[in-house]
């Protein structure tokens, strides 16, 4: 398994942007389709964004199309969430997960297919 730690949470005022980033551990990165999801206070954690192995294809959240984007960088091990036009209701704790079964190309949007995990990052925005 490869080992997650997320940053760039933040307070920002809604219309704002974050950019989160996940750093994972160990050499197969590459290998890991790679997902976000998020948890708000009160509700399960939810789906919000996906890349392939490769970053050929990417999956978003309806509630997030259009103003979040999902990319990774393989030499550096790391993948990112660029967040624009945040609203009060992005505001939840952001997970970033690995996915070692996923088929080349494919990106699955349930958490039960990712098996690593990090620690999460807050986001708050405010209205």
């Amino acid at each position: 398994q490869v080992q997650l730690v997320e940053s760039g949470g933040g307070l920002v005022q809604a219309g704002g942007s974050l950019r989160l980033s996940c750093a994972a551990s160990g050499r197969t990165f590459s290998g890991y389709a790679m997902g976000w999801f998020r948890q708000a206070p009160g509700k399960e954690r939810e789906f919000v964004a996906g890349i392939s192995r490769g970053g050929g294809n990417t999956i978003y959240a309806a509630s997030v199309k259009g103003r979040f984007s999902i990319s990774r960088d393989d030499a550096k091990n790391t993948v990112y969430l660029e967040m624009n036009s945040l609203k009060p209701e992005d505001t939840a704790v952001y997970y970033c997960a690995a996915d070692r079964n996923a088929v080349y190309g494919i990106t699955r949007n349930y958490a039960r297919a990712y098996e690593s995990w990090g620690q999460g990052t807050q986001v708050t925005v405010s209205s």
